[in-house]
């Protein structure tokens, strides 16, 4: 029978500021990727997102991204490969010190925003965040867009590279995401959300904007934690998954 593990952005609030539903988000996902304040999230924030994470049984990954907390990690940042490579590798060990004093370890990477987009074509920065998964550790994988120039750099370096969808995204006929800029970009009706990603799971297939077919597989689909109704929208995936015989369960 198929299998796939469900992702979420999670972590993702600033001191006085809240974003998401974590905890709630927490009982339909199997994987967290959790903000390592670079992009959101604060000490505390982080912290008390790995408690609950551990709480219910879902696994722990970086969520890592450009050094740019005023816009949210989504925008380019033309940093050096060493200055990219050396921030990662911050992010990363800050979050495994709250991670473990909550009683787990990071288990995956999953680049966030501009970052995950950027290296699916940018080399240069694709191999400074893989650079510093080797250099934190070489035994987890990296989570991408099916395709991305990062994919084929972190096998190179023996690292494994596993391939995402998103449930609430729409996408372009070449299999990039349509950009948060352009209407139509977030998808928000659940029981049209739970088909694409049922279809996706036992065929493979996801529609683009223009009503072409592209072929996925995937290791994981991702609902945005940010996304409204994003609690709704996971439980309808995960339930429509398993009504359709698929196992729901962490690649970690």
């Amino acid at each position: 029978m198929p299998q796939i593990d469900l992702n979420s952005d999670v972590g993702e609030s600033f001191g006085s500021w809240t974003m998401g539903d974590d905890a709630a988000v927490f009982q339909h996902v199997t994987s967290a990727n959790v903000a390592c304040g670079f992009h959101a999230g604060d000490p505390s924030t982080i912290a008390q997102t790995a408690r609950d994470a551990v709480a219910a049984g879902v696994r722990i990954g970086a969520h890592v991204g450009y050094r740019d907390l005023a816009g949210f990690g989504r925008r380019f940042l033309d940093c050096s490969a060493t200055e990219l490579a050396d921030d990662v590798l911050y992010q990363l060990g800050a979050l495994q010190a709250l991670a473990r004093a909550a009683g787990a370890e990071v288990k995956y990477v999953k680049p966030h925003g501009a970052l995950y987009n950027a290296i699916v074509h940018h080399e240069v920065h694709a191999r400074a965040v893989v650079d510093a998964v080797h250099a934190f550790d070489p035994t987890i994988p990296l989570l991408l867009l099916p395709g991305a120039v990062a994919q084929r750099t972190a096998e190179a370096r023996g690292l494994t590279a596993l391939s995402e969808a998103f449930a609430d995204r729409a996408y372009n006929p070449d299999g990039t995401l349509v950009s948060r800029r352009e209407p139509g970009s977030v998808l928000h009706d659940p029981a049209a959300i739970t088909a694409n990603m049922v279809r996706l799971a036992t065929e493979g297939i996801i529609v683009a904007t223009d009503g072409s077919e592209l072929p996925v597989q995937a290791d994981s689909i991702c609902v945005h934690g940010d996304t409204p109704g994003a609690v709704a929208m996971a439980a309808a995936v995960r339930s429509g998954l398993e009504a359709a015989g698929v196992t729901v369960r962490s690649f970690a």
